[in-house]
């Protein structure tokens, strides 16, 4: 029998066959690594703001924080794939775990904001080992399709468990003490995740054809951070500077020498033929693109309560459990719905709920506080992300072979996380371009003391307008705090229609290039029936 979206399920006698030894324990194990994972990388979204206060920090080097992270995390995802394959995913995991208690003790000292890049770039590394070895662990114990399906909806469940958790995280210790403490809690969790993982998990490797690419990591890792270096620093460097044009071209001469590389690599990292199948290659795109809105939306709400409004923490926290929770509530459901509907639907339906929900955000207003207003955009966007997640991972996994599954994880983890890494830099200088260029202008007309006036034009050539809106009252230049304050919401509202574009094209590539797809029938039967020989370990 075929289900709805071509998943084949198992009759007779050996439907439901027993699972594999040690799926519950590897499958909790799994869940606890990607919600510690992802806590360190959400944590920042209710602190930036206070990284402002305390640390002194302007518009790009926020965004560096959160940048920092997500590159770390993209531009080693291929090798941790091949590194679990190789040695083992439960390995795999520990070590990830113990660099993100690394990272998070770095961040906890941190004495400026570079030494915070520092950590934050040591989690990112952990994290890019944890995301592709949990998920490939947790798959790689499980019989079915449906078993299969099922796994990776509980672990994206978690993924967004941890990313709802993590900014109440923040919020609470900003509140009762300082936003180091959340740092520390985080190292608690990590050392608490890598016990389960080792006592709990069971081993699982696919040595068979996998070797290191090391010219084409370093030329995949050098391309893309020249290339978002230069997508960070551009609005407040300028666009035209030597070092952000210079970042960019060679950024693109490095992944262009990346792709003919990996053409003619004995063993890929980033096998192109994956992209042979329609389903994997449209889920690849939409994935990058996708997620680029989310996190881009995530990352705008942050910065619009945060260091634009200076809202408490716990207040920042509270949007992101509309943002994050649905992801974790619906599992079941969207568990249930990735055997009943075409996953199509599904990632069209939700892509479009967040397209609605950042045009929505566009219409906010930035002189008003509340938050009322941010609870239809934040749970249309939440929803939305809980329809995706899950169905372009399913969707990539289930259309290759399973001897391919370590290094499908590792490219659908790693185009996830492109497009995570993606959404701060690109929204950030969108916002801060727009704003810096809208807050020029008003100041050229603006009704100010002399001496205020200068004082607001030389921190904003030098910081932008968000150093001059987090000025105290009194300070040179704080006098044009409003003019500021409307720049800011200028640019950011320009920030969540960028959202919006992206995720209303993610929506249309779904619709148009998956409609009518079905899995290949022979990757149907393989992943339906009962794999009789044990795990390998």
């Amino acid at each position: 029998m075929t289900l709805n979206n071509g998943t084949a399920a198992s009759q007779g006698p050996t439907a439901g066959a027993a699972r594999r030894p040690g799926y519950a324990g590897t499958l909790a194990a799994a869940c606890g690594a990607v919600f510690v994972a992802q806590v360190a990388n959400a944590l920042p979204a209710s602190l930036n703001g206070l990284f402002q206060q305390d640390l002194n920090t302007h518009g790009s080097q926020l965004t560096w924080i959160t940048a920092a992270f997500m590159i770390a995390v993209v531009c080693f995802e291929f090798t941790f794939g091949v590194l679990g394959d190789l040695f083992g995913r439960r390995k795999l995991v520990v070590a990830g775990t113990a660099l993100v208690a690394v990272g998070s003790t770095v961040a906890a000292l941190a004495p400026d904001v570079r030494t915070l890049w520092v950590g934050a770039a040591v989690n990112g590394l952990g994290a890019g080992a944890m995301f592709p070895g949990s998920l490939t662990a947790a798959t790689s114990v499980t019989r079915t399709a449906r078993e299969r399906s099922q796994a990776v909806a509980l672990w994206s469940g978690f993924l967004s468990a941890g990313a709802a958790v993590s900014p109440l995280l923040g919020g609470m210790f900003a509140k009762v003490g300082s936003w180091r403490g959340s740092f520390w809690v985080l190292v608690g969790l990590a050392l608490v995740s890598m016990v389960l993982t080792a006592t709990l998990a069971t081993e699982s490797r696919e040595p068979e054809g996998r070797k290191l690419d090391v010219a084409g990591q370093i030329t995949f890792a050098l391309g893309l951070i020249l290339v978002l270096f230069g997508l960070v620093e551009g609005p407040e460097s300028g666009w035209t500077t030597l070092p952000v044009m210079l970042s960019l071209a060679l950024g693109l001469c490095f992944l262009a020498g990346f792709v003919v590389v990996e053409l003619g690599a004995r063993s890929p990292i980033f096998d192109l033929r994956l992209f042979r199948n329609r389903a994997f290659a449209v889920s690849s795109v939409v994935a990058v693109v996708g997620m680029l809105a989310f996190l881009g939306a995530c990352f705008t709400t942050s910065m619009w309560l945060g260091p634009v409004q200076h809202q408490d923490p716990i207040r920042v926290a509270v949007p992101f459990l509309l943002l994050q929770g649905p992801a974790f509530v619906l599992v079941p459901v969207v568990s249930r719905l990735l055997h009943r509907v075409p996953a199509s639907w599904l990632l069209t339906s939700g892509f479009a709920a967040m397209a609605v929900g950042c045009l929505l955000g566009a219409r906010l207003d930035v002189h008003d506080p509340g938050l009322g207003p941010f609870v239809a955009p934040t749970l249309l966007i939440g929803v939305g992300f809980a329809l995706t997640v899950s169905s372009v991972t399913a969707v990539a996994l289930d259309s290759v072979p399973r001897k391919l599954a370590g290094m499908a994880s590792a490219t659908t983890n790693m185009l996830r996380d492109l497009g995570f890494a993606l959404g701060p830099v690109v929204v950030g200088a969108v916002a801060l371009s727009g704003a810096g260029s809208a807050f020029a202008a008003s100041l050229s007309g603006a009704d100010l003391p002399v001496h205020q006036l200068a004082a607001a034009r030389e921190i904003g050539e030098a910081q932008g307008p968000i150093a001059v809106n987090g000025l105290p009252p009194g300070a040179p230049g704080s006098a044009a705090h409003d003019l500021a304050l409307d720049a800011l919401g200028s640019g950011f509202s320009t920030a969540y229609l960028v959202c919006a574009g992206a995720a209303a094209l993610a929506a249309v590539l779904t619709a148009v290039g998956m409609g009518g797809l079905r899995r290949d029938r022979a990757a149907r039967h393989e992943d339906a029936a009962p794999a009789h020989a044990p795990a390998t370990v």
